[in-house]
């Protein structure tokens, strides 16, 4: 059975770092994400987090552990994710300020109606803040 577009967010973007610790910190002072959970190994690496930003999420998880995904992402270049915001040009002024983050366009009103801007994390990621947020079907 499919899920609709109500509830709960049912599309988690995945994403696996060389340093999940960093990302995890870059997400949260840059981007404003908040952890939801992050689960560590015994070492006291990241094992797994969750990150939330308005009534979505992202998951993080480091490179090399050798779990089935992440072997299947291994040769898996830098992502690209979209994430909606209200107030673009702060958002980006937070991102900016971030030792972290190279802004790779600043904030622009698009043709189609939203404002956009889009940086890279340090490990080549790509994130996109803007306020289209698009239309699924309920």
């Amino acid at each position: 059975m499919a899920a609709t577009a109500s509830g709960p967010p049912t599309v988690f973007p995945t994403v696996l770092y060389a340093d999940a610790r960093a990302a995890v910190r870059t997400l949260t002072e840059a981007f404003g994400f908040t952890p939801a959970a992050v689960h560590e190994t015994a070492d006291g690496q990241i094992a797994h987090a969750e990150l939330s930003l308005g009534n979505g999420a992202v998951m993080i998880g480091p490179k090399g552990t050798g779990s089935a995904y992440d072997r299947a992402m291994a040769r898996g270049g830098p992502v690209g994710v979209y994430v909606v915001v209200t107030d673009v040009d702060a958002h980006h002024a937070r991102a900016a300020a971030h030792d972290g983050v190279e802004i790779l366009a600043p904030p622009a009103d698009q043709e189609y109606g939203s404002r956009d801007y889009m940086a890279r994390d340090a490990e080549g990621n790509v994130w996109s803040f803007g306020t289209y947020g698009p239309q699924l079907p309920v």
